[in-house]
């Protein structure tokens, strides 16, 4: 009867700690079909809400990995409602936004903030309360699982609280949601105490954010002047170096730096970060693509557009169910190279049937296959990274995992995104998803080098990523 009342516990912990990662997954995609009511409400271009969604995300990669510093140094609880009540007042700011500028406030920069010191907890939360193995690799499959689909069904709930409502009411459901949630997590209670003398490195955190924005914003800057996109993208290299150079520095000097350099020479891991990075650029690529494709070129609403995403929502969801039982069965390198082959080929079909087909269902095969394909291998991938590492350094490599994955987020957005905006024509929709299949290529090439030897059903170790 003990093992079943806590078995009960802590199924009610894990419901808030879930719906957390859904509703920020949400926030990353819901957007994509409000782009024609937003534009023409605060007089703005669908460049702009491109932008907004671009930092939204760009924040969450900059700021996830000091994210994970800070609740240590507070503690895990504490960072956990401060972030859902900062999201919280992002999304009420948003929700009665008079600009694009106040958008951007609430929704790119304090939901973003919020999000980045929110999902950390979550993620330590769920390794030190699930302390026995199998339990714990089913609560990280149930809220990666959620992550997947508050991110693939984004557009569906989106599309239609606009078209039933209008696209602030989509905001407000964010804000009731995290209401929600801070009424269950009410029942969480931090197996740790804070540790306020943990350092916090930051030059690491500022040299880092910056050099991510600089390379993103540069990306963002390529159909207005080449020269300042080359100019961005050369002076974020050279942060981005320089960040490199203090943290090795620093480690030399006996300090802490934001993270050691260690978590970037084992070849396994690497190679499973620029898979993890591959899948949400994709994800959030095709989702940005197809959305402001159907709604400017193909003169879509938000409803209609948000039905058509349903397909993927549906594919990354069965997927996802059976994600536990394929692991079983299957090596973790052969889940992720299946993955990437099933999601390009949903990209291909993407291509060919909107070409062909004037039809408003055109695009349901192809989002199938990307969401079939995705949810095969978002979670093995966290997988590999996570289990090349020992539990000392679970902390480091999982704030990297989820700002590796959360970059990739923010660049399918400003890459595929660019390219289509640049004319909003049916050769750029082209452009765009031939520039998304060819990064699924590079994906698969990674996966492809992975070690053939990893064990089918590795459990992650600790925690996993946005």
């Amino acid at each position: 009867m003990a093992e079943a009342g806590t078995y009960r516990a802590l199924r009610a912990v894990l419901i808030p700690l879930a719906l957390a990662q859904f509703i920020c997954s949400f926030a990353g995609s819901n957007m994509n079909v409000m782009l024609k009511d937003i534009s023409a409400d605060l007089h703005t271009t669908v460049q702009g809400v491109q932008v907004t969604i671009t930092i939204f995300l760009l924040v969450m990669a900059a700021l996830m990995i000091p994210g994970g510093k800070v609740t240590d140094r507070y503690g895990r609880k504490r960072c956990f409602v401060a972030g859902l009540a900062l999201y919280g007042v992002g999304a009420v700011l948003s929700a009665v936004a008079p600009g694009l500028g106040v958008l951007i406030l609430g929704n790119s920069i304090l939901e973003g903030v919020g999000t980045a010191l929110l999902i950390p907890p979550v993620y330590i939360l769920t390794t030190l309360l699930f302390t026995e193995v199998a339990s714990r690799a089913r609560a990280f499959g149930v809220i990666m699982a959620m992550g997947g689909i508050g991110g693939a069904s984004g557009p569906l709930i989106g599309g239609l609280i606009t078209s039933v409502l209008n696209w602030r009411a989509a905001f407000v459901f964010q804000a009731l949601v995290i209401v929600l949630i801070i009424l269950l997590g009410r029942r969480i209670k931090d197996p740790l105490p804070p540790d306020p003398a943990c350092p916090i490195d930051i030059g690491g955190v500022v040299l880092s954010a910056v050099g991510m924005v600089l390379v993103v914003m540069g990306i963002l800057a390529a159909d207005d002047n080449g020269w300042l996109m080359l100019a961005l993208l050369v002076l974020g290299g050279l942060v981005l170096a320089w960040f490199f150079r203090w943290i090795r520095a620093k480690e030399k000097a006996g300090g802490k730096p934001l993270i050691s350099t260690s978590v970037f020479r084992n070849r396994t891991s690497n190679l499973g970060l620029v898979t993890q990075n591959t899948q949400w650029l994709l994800l959030m690529g095709t989702s940005f693509v197809v959305a402001a494709y159907l709604q400017v070129v193909r003169g879509y609403n938000a409803i209609q557009t948000g039905l058509i995403f349903t397909a993927a929502t549906l594919g990354l969801l069965v997927s996802s169910v059976s994600a536990e039982r394929l692991a079983k069965r299957r090596a973790q390198r052969t889940l992720i190279v299946a993955g990437f082959v099933v999601t390009i080929a949903g990209i291909g079909v993407l291509l060919a049937m909107v070409a062909v087909s004037p039809s408003v269902w055109a695009s349901v095969p192809g989002l199938l296959l990307v969401g079939l394909g995705l949810g095969v291998m978002l979670t093995p991938s966290v997988n590999v990274v996570q289990s090349s590492f020992g539990e000392e350094q679970q902390g480091e490599i999982s704030g990297l995992s989820r700002a590796v994955s959360n970059l990739g987020s923010s660049l399918g957005t400003a890459i595929a995104g660019t390219i289509l905006v640049a004319s909003f024509t049916s050769h750029a929709y082209a452009a765009a998803m031939i520039t998304l299949a060819a990064v699924g290529l590079g994906g698969l090439a990674a996966a492809a080098f992975l070690p053939r030897d990893l064990a089918p059903g590795t459990p992650p170790t600790s925690r996993g990523e946005l």
